[in-house]
């Protein structure tokens, strides 16, 4: 109808009437902090900021399932942990060490907090000496199907000390069919998989490389890590980890990538994660502390945003601050 019949602020006219008809909603539930577990011996600090992350701290295993407390209390449903070993070597061979940072790590949380769900980046590049996700070839660059091997290990290493869900980051060609094949053969046939699916060589995971030493010493990743140019080729992605056995698919990084997330949605059917990552988290962070944006509203309707391109669940650094205002909303 014409206007003035059609007026659409009719519904915008208090808070009651937009939350009646608002078609996005945004819980607890569907957040997923990110965790930096450290091993080491009891002098080492408990919680150790991370500068480039603010709020974002180094963990003991102790304080981790302090923190894990916290965050259950919240209504989170899980956290994803990523390993910072005390040694490092050319295999990263300490990934798949039963007596390893994230085996330990996994075996304290499920003691502790039996219903958190627990889910575990499955990578060697917080594990290796020259910080690439894979083994190396005589010529520098990363053998796929070596370290394809390697991320099976990792991952039915991770699923015998109790995690809820594997989530392998690290791109190589067929990893997910790997992993599913290695997992069912080791009796983990119930353990899902979250798959990277499309990871792209992104210049906003500069925080987290500082907080994980994940930093590659020569080259980049580029050669295995998608063109953020490149959208169709996520699509393609996507369903070629289906196919490979993939219960879950993910986009990585979140803000630059709505389109993305709503493609890949409807391409394969799947629950879709989206990871908003260290450089987008602190971007809001500086500029909040600079008194350019409100962190809250900034916060808020980013991740608002995501659900509605089309994300199940968000994984953020943000996720406590984010709990406990929609809390305080409820």
């Amino acid at each position: 109808m014409a206007f003035p019949q059609t007026r659409m602020r009719r519904l915008r006219a208090s808070a009651s009437l937009r939350g009646l008809v608002r078609e996005t909603e945004l819980r607890p539930g569907h957040l997923v902090p990110p965790l930096f577990v450290t091993e080491g011996d009891s002098a080492s600090p408990a919680r150790e900021p991370i500068v480039s992350l603010p709020g974002v701290e180094r963990l003991s295993i102790s304080a981790l399932v302090d923190e894990a407390h916290e965050v259950a209390a919240l209504g989170i449903a899980g956290v994803m942990l990523f390993g910072i070993p005390a040694a490092k070597d050319a295999e990263g061979s300490s990934a798949w060490d039963e007596e390893g940072v994230i085996q330990t790590a996994v075996r304290a949380l499920k003691r502790a907090l039996p219903d958190l769900l627990v889910l575990t980046d499955v990578c060697l590049c917080e594990y290796t000496d020259h910080g690439h996700c894979g083994v190396l070839r005589e010529d520098g660059a990363v053998d796929n199907d070596a370290s394809v091997e390697l991320l099976a290990r990792v991952a039915v290493s991770h699923a015998r000390a109790g995690a809820d869900l594997i989530a392998p980051s690290d791109m190589m060609d067929g990893r997910v069919g790997a992993i599913r094949s290695a997992l069912d053969e080791e009796g983990f046939t119930d353990t899902p998989i979250l798959a990277y699916s499309a990871k792209f060589a992104s210049a906003f995971y500069g925080p987290f490389r500082d907080a994980a030493g994940s930093a590659p010493s020569f080259g980049d990743r580029r050669g295995y890590q998608m063109d953020p140019a490149n959208g169709r080729e996520a699509v393609r992605e996507a369903l070629l980890d289906v196919a490979e056995g993939a219960d879950m698919v993910m986009v990585k990084p979140a803000l630059a990538y709505g389109d993305l997330i709503r493609a890949v949605k409807r391409s394969s059917r799947l629950p879709v994660a989206a990871y908003n990552v260290s450089g987008e988290y602190a971007m809001v962070k500086a500029a909040a502390a600079a008194g350019y944006l409100d962190e809250r509203a900034a916060v808020l309707e980013i991740l608002t945003s995501l659900r509605r391109a089309g994300a199940d669940v968000i994984v953020t650094y943000h996720a406590k601050d984010a709990a406990q205002w929609l809390a305080q909303q409820s």
